[in-house]
């Protein structure tokens, strides 16, 4: 499938597949978005709630796509001295040429972390690679359903395409296995807000809120792993 680089509304890039019709952010701006969805409702909530048991803490991607997510929690965690150990499972990764014409890097940090974002799409891949002093980075060419996981995760990106592209992704097969590999306190974010998400992710033992979405969007979904 042919996939193009568009320009969303805040002046970042995105990715569209034009037999799918569907694309990897919002329109409304990716950066707007992925910062909304997954670092202020995701990682600074973890940090301010102080649900993180540690000063490090593990965060698994389902869908690493474009790399921003992975970009972006770097940039956060730059200046503090928190670790992250973040594993992105993606099975069906962008070409290089594509992730080489990304404006993230230069977009968000003026160039300075256009090394880390290049490693983000050319380090080996089930090798964990240094993105920085204290960010480790392992991707995995395997899906949620194949992979075995061996570590307890404090926070998930679930950043997989919508359940009318991935239905296969947004079962409770797929979210029971992620609630087993949570740490207690751990969380859940996702873009989705869709009802049947939402009781699903209840059935296997989240306890699941509704927040205000990104620019373009009503809601998003946070679940917690009360314990």
């Amino acid at each position: 499938m042919k996939i193009e680089i568009i320009i969303t509304a805040d002046g970042s890039n995105s990715l569209h597949i034009k037999e799918l019709g569907e694309g990897y952010h919002s329109v409304h701006g990716a950066v707007q978005e992925s910062e909304h969805v997954f670092i202020n409702a995701g990682l600074r909530t973890m940090n301010t709630s102080g649900s993180s048991i540690s000063n490090e803490i593990t965060i698994l991607e389902i869908g690493l796509g474009t790399g921003l997510n992975v970009l972006l929690s770097l940039l956060d965690v730059n200046n503090n001295n928190q670790k992250i150990n973040y594993i992105a499972l993606e099975p069906y990764p962008i070409e290089k040429d594509v992730a080489n014409n990304l404006n993230y890097a230069q977009l968000l940090s003026d160039g300075k972390f256009k090394t880390a974002f290049e490693k983000i799409h050319t380090c080996n891949w089930s090798i964990p690679t240094l993105l920085s002093d204290n960010f480790t980075f392992l991707k995995v060419k395997q899906k949620v359903h194949d992979y075995e996981f061996e570590n307890k995760y404090n926070l998930i990106y679930f950043d997989a395409f919508g359940p009318n592209i991935q239905p296969e992704m947004w079962t409770e097969e797929v979210f029971s296995k992620i609630y087993s590999a949570t740490q207690p306190n751990g969380i859940l974010v996702t873009y989705c807000a869709k009802g049947e998400v939402k009781r699903t992710l209840k059935k296997v033992g989240f306890t699941v809120e509704s927040l205000k979405g990104p620019p373009g969007k009503r809601e998003m979904i946070r679940a917690i792993k009360l314990i």
